[in-house]
């Protein structure tokens, strides 16, 4: 459950990425008052762990049930 709460926040941050890159609009900063805001600080430090915990993905073992 862990893996795809951090693999949900890393896609979001992943489209901010993308939107500050492309458009140069940061959504977490527009919704929530500024970069400097707490909750935007939050947001960021949390997307950051997610990155961070989503490096262990990499090195797990895919394992593959078999249904039939």
């Amino acid at each position: 459950m862990l893996d795809k709460i951090a693999l949900a926040l890393v896609i979001i941050g992943a489209i901010v990425w993308g939107g500050i890159g492309l458009f140069e609009f940061d959504i977490i900063a527009w919704i929530f008052g500024g970069q400097s805001a707490m909750i935007s600080r939050i947001i960021y430090t949390l997307v950051a762990l997610a990155g961070v915990w989503c490096i262990s993905l990499f090195f797990k073992r895919n394992t593959v049930i078999d249904g039939e």
